[in-house]
């Protein structure tokens, strides 16, 4: 008897693209979104550089940015000071490097103290709704109703000196309304999707519905607004500094720099001052927000379907 072909064929698992793609976990596919984005991937490289260049200030430069010499007193650029000198005879360059130090980390402190103020009100809103949800949503309403430049500005005034952990606490204090909306929103959106009534219904607690199922789907507006924040606040630093009102001298920041060349002698005369600390500034939240814009894209779950 002669054995029938097709019945010899044997089942092959099923494999390719499809069959690798439910292999990965949602990291790995947010991650690989992540690097098919070459802007996000070229700005994370460039804030790399300029994290390692701060980090790095002591081996670039000897000058302390904080010393003065009344006998170097807005000198120009040499061998001995790259960007020249400031109205103190502060090294410039060794301000610039000190000073990116200072603002990378109060925009990331910033940013994260905001965070886990926002993140935490706004699932608490979002999530359990009712008398509690009104009551976060009122005092979010009323710290909105207060323009936020006359409230900060108001804070820094009434504070005798203004210290970098100071600074970043009444930043983080003052900006944390608009996050509690954005995941509030959110959550309320998620609330009422079948995985969550399935999750309450095999008697998941509330700690995991939030962090196992809301937060994961929340991930995108949260890192978004993460990264559009950090940006914002290293702005925020360098306008209140150069107003007067942000970190005070001698402490070197990016914003004091700029505050320094106010004086319409070293505006014209000497732009070795201000244009670093400009462009440093330009550059790392152009670099951060193109980061935002590619996570958004990585963790957004529609665009798995793309």
């Amino acid at each position: 008897m002669q054995s029938n072909p097709q019945e010899s064929v044997t089942t092959q698992p099923e494999s390719g693209p499809a069959k690798s793609q439910e292999s990965r976990s949602p990291f790995q596919l947010a991650l690989r979104r992540f690097m098919k984005n070459r802007l996000a991937v070229v700005s994370v490289f460039v804030l790399f550089v300029i994290v390692i260049i701060c980090i790095m200030a002591p081996l670039l430069t000897d000058h302390d940015p904080e010393k003065t010499n009344l006998l170097l007193l807005e000198k120009g650029p040499s061998d001995e000071h790259l960007l020249g000198t400031n109205g103190q005879g502060q090294d410039n360059f060794s301000r610039l490097l000190y000073g990116g130090r200072i603002s990378l980390i109060v925009g990331f402190s910033a940013m994260f103290f905001t965070l886990a103020i926002g993140v935490t009100l706004g699932s608490i809103a979002g999530y359990y709704g009712k008398k509690v949800d009104n009551l976060i949503m009122r005092a979010a309403d009323i710290m909105l109703m207060l323009p936020f430049l006359v409230l900060v500005l108001t804070i820094m005034a009434i504070i005798d000196k203004v210290t970098i952990g100071i600074f970043v606490t009444i930043i983080a204090l003052t900006s944390w309304p608009n996050l509690t909306r954005i995941i509030r929103g959110t959550y309320l959106s998620l609330r009422e999707q079948e995985f969550v009534l399935g999750a309450r219904a095999i008697g998941a607690s509330d700690f995991r519905i939030i962090f196992k199922h809301f937060i994961p789907n929340a991930m995108g507006p949260i890192v978004v607004n993460a990264t559009l924040m950090m940006a914002v606040y290293i702005i925020i630093e360098s306008g209140l500094s150069f107003i007067g009102f942000g970190i005070p001298n001698p402490t070197p920041t990016w914003g004091n720099m700029i505050s320094e060349a106010q004086n319409i002698r070293i505006l014209r005369n000497h732009p070795e001052a201000w244009i670093p600390p400009g462009v440093a500034i330009l550059i790392t939240v152009l670099a951060i927000n193109f980061i935002g814009d590619g996570l958004r894209d990585a963790f957004d779950p529609k665009s798995k379907a793309r």
